[in-house]
């Protein structure tokens, strides 16, 4: 059995005067597995994961981190313009020190990362330069080259158009399955969860969640109340085989078909 990387127990939280976003919430994540974070708006995804990177202190419950953890935030917006490279030199700051500078060895952790991601040609660019998608595969970059075995992502895949979230994805299942690494992410598309997730936590109203494999979690009986939209798993044919995925009925859609 793979190693486990991170392990919490017990879980409650709730901010004050508020109800609580989940309630004795136990999770376990071993190496090479990739767990999707799903639910509504205001659920308690981020909030979960700023506990998970110790932003928030726990309220209830514990704790047991085994190794380093990156993040990669939905959004960022340096105060410079700063290149590419320097964003992801970022990364190595905690193994750098206080008033040094990027060594040789660093820089070349940083090349590799980007070079992973296959944006090393963009090393000298300026980061505000870059494509909404590119800006993601950067920060990603940033994180490896932290040398973390945990990574978080917070909404991956938001703002990014179809070829972006399918490299952005793509990079999620490798990251699991070549570098064995621990991988969480949140997202409000069943379909990128059914894709490259092993196992879902749906986080509902009142602390209420559901934790599993997504083939057992991510069912039309669990998403339809949860988003309160039609949510229904269908099988499609692609390259002589079936294939699953998640497809929402939007009201306008069910509306027409009546029609």
């Amino acid at each position: 059995m793979a190693e486990t990387l991170l392990q919490v127990n017990g879980l409650s939280f709730a901010w004050p005067g508020q109800p609580r976003l989940f309630h004795q919430l136990d999770v376990q994540l071993r190496r090479g597995e990739v767990l999707a974070v799903l639910g509504p708006n205001g659920c308690g995804k981020s909030t979960l994961m700023q506990l998970l990177l110790g932003i928030l202190p726990l309220q209830q419950g514990q704790m047991t981190q085994r190794c380093g953890m990156g993040f990669v935030p939905q959004y960022f917006t340096p105060p410079f313009a700063y290149k590419v490279i320097d964003i992801v030199l970022m990364g190595r700051a905690r193994h750098i020190g206080l008033f040094r500078s990027p060594s040789a060895n660093d820089h070349r952790l940083a090349k590799e990362a980007l070079y992973a991601l296959q944006m090393l040609e963009f090393a000298e660019w300026e980061f505000g330069r870059l494509s909404g998608g590119q800006r993601q595969l950067v920060l990603i970059a940033r994180a490896l080259s932290m040398a973390c075995e945990v990574l978080i992502l917070d909404e991956p895949t938001s703002a990014l158009d179809l070829h972006h979230q399918d490299r952005v994805l793509t990079m999620i299942d490798q990251l699991a399955h070549e570098r064995q690494m621990a991988v969480i992410f949140s997202t409000h598309q069943p379909n990128h969860a059914y894709a490259v997730a092993d196992s879902a936590l749906l986080l509902g109203a009142e602390g209420r969640h559901q934790l599993g494999s997504c083939h057992e979690i991510l069912t039309a009986e669990n998403l339809s109340p949860l988003f309160h939209l039609p949510i229904e798993r269908i099988s499609v044919p692609f390259a002589g085989n079936q294939r699953e995925t998640l497809v929402p009925l939007y009201r306008s859609q069910r509306e027409h078909n009546r029609g």
